[in-house]
């Protein structure tokens, strides 16, 4: 039909495809709402099984995971619906809709350690070696990092991130650490998301300090993370101490709901190094099992910039992946900056700075790559 002057009328926003939680399937039903071509992702179907056997067309549903007794699969499956069944040998849920929280991941610690945990029994999983080439293993691990991808794309929408990648080694009780946390306390409050890999070290302090909602209990949670300097001697401690000092906090921050009105740090960690167990101060965790998904998806998204502290190979890696976009990009572009802290490190350490200058000579990409000596910096840098 056509509008005033001829013009077409605005076609109706898009129906929102997937259903995530039992409140909107219930929503959805109970007003009669059409499934066909929805995708329902990793709910337990038991409690509105009636509403769904009422001799609806379901031509194009996808149900993927979740609980789905068998003869409502069967309904489901003979009105037109396709039903993806849940792998209960699977440590993991390749079909959750929603990212990790971080006593998801260690579940089990206090009484069994680090290796009964959720967290472990996955790595466990992925190193297994009679499992590389079974295409079934490979296949839900390949989903559950979409299902990873989805649900950051969902809670980073329309949000101002900035990255901060480090090294893993960087210990508890340090004055770079404490920085480190400083630092993303700084930028969270700014109304940055912090995303960082997820692990130890610079990861865990930056982390640390974006998830601090009050300043004031900065300093006498690093002094209890630092009991424990670092994860390699014992993770079960390590880790425990880490949560002891989040559950200490997280009552006076959420006194009603157990959800924040506003994410203020994501890790995004990989069993790839799963030797590395992932830190507790993200708001969430999307936990990879590719790695090479995870850097990209951990870069890409950086879209306030990206700050680099002092690190080693993998942080290496981390730069010249996020190095190789603004190398390309096209002139006038957007370009994110990206900021290397540590001069001597940089230069001398780790002499990357000399590759980016010659990189970046005569790109536009040149007036983004900075280097500054310390975190005090960084804000400025990230501003201009």
């Amino acid at each position: 039909m056509a509008g005033w002057h001829g013009l077409e009328a605005a076609p109706p926003p898009p129906r929102r495809t997937e259903i995530t939680s039992e409140r909107e399937l219930q929503e959805v039903l109970g007003t009669g709402g059409d499934l066909r071509g929805r995708r329902i992702q990793g709910l337990d179907l038991r409690p509105v099984e009636p509403l769904l056997r009422a001799g609806r067309d379901l031509t194009g549903l996808v149900v993927l995971g979740g609980i789905v007794p068998h003869g409502l699969a069967v309904h489901l499956q003979e009105s037109g619906a396709l039903v993806f069944p849940t792998d209960t040998s699977a440590p993991v849920d390749p079909y959750r809709a929603r990212l990790y929280r971080p006593e998801e991941l260690y579940v089990g610690l206090s009484s069994g350690g680090y290796d009964v945990t959720p967290d472990a029994r996955a790595y466990h999983w992925y190193r297994d070696a009679r499992l590389a080439h079974d295409v079934h293993v490979t296949m839900l691990r390949a989903i559950h990092d979409d299902s990873m991808s989805d649900a950051l794309d969902e809670v980073l929408d329309g949000a101002r991130v900035v990255g901060v990648m480090g090294g893993h080694a960087l210990r508890r009780g340090t004055t770079e650490y404490a920085a480190a946390a400083r630092l993303g306390h700084e930028l969270a409050s700014e109304g940055l998301v912090v995303l960082t890999g997820g692990g130890p070290g610079a990861m865990e302090a930056a982390n640390l300090g974006a998830w601090i909602r009050d300043p004031a209990d900065l300093a006498g949670s690093l002094r209890t993370l630092a009991t424990v300097p670092d994860f390699g001697a014992d993770p079960t401690a390590w880790a425990a101490t880490a949560l002891e000092v989040r559950s200490r906090l997280r009552p006076r921050y959420f006194p009603v709901v157990d959800d924040q009105a506003r994410v203020r740090s994501l890790g995004i960690p990989t069993w790839f190094y799963g030797h590395e167990p992932p830190n507790v101060f993200c708001d969430g965790i999307a936990k990879y099992f590719s790695n090479a998904l995870r850097e990209e998806g951990l870069i890409s998204r950086c879209s306030a910039g990206i700050v680099v502290l002092p690190g080693a190979a993998g942080t290496v890696q981390e730069v010249f992946q996020a190095v190789t976009p603004m190398f390309y990009a096209d002139s006038g572009a957007a370009i994110p900056p990206l900021v290397l802290v540590g001069r001597d490190h940089w230069i001398r350490t780790i002499p990357v700075w000399k590759t980016l200058e010659s990189l970046a000579r005569g790109r536009s990409m040149a007036a983004q790559v900075r280097l500054v000596d310390d975190v005090t910096q960084v804000r400025a840098e990230l501003a201009r």
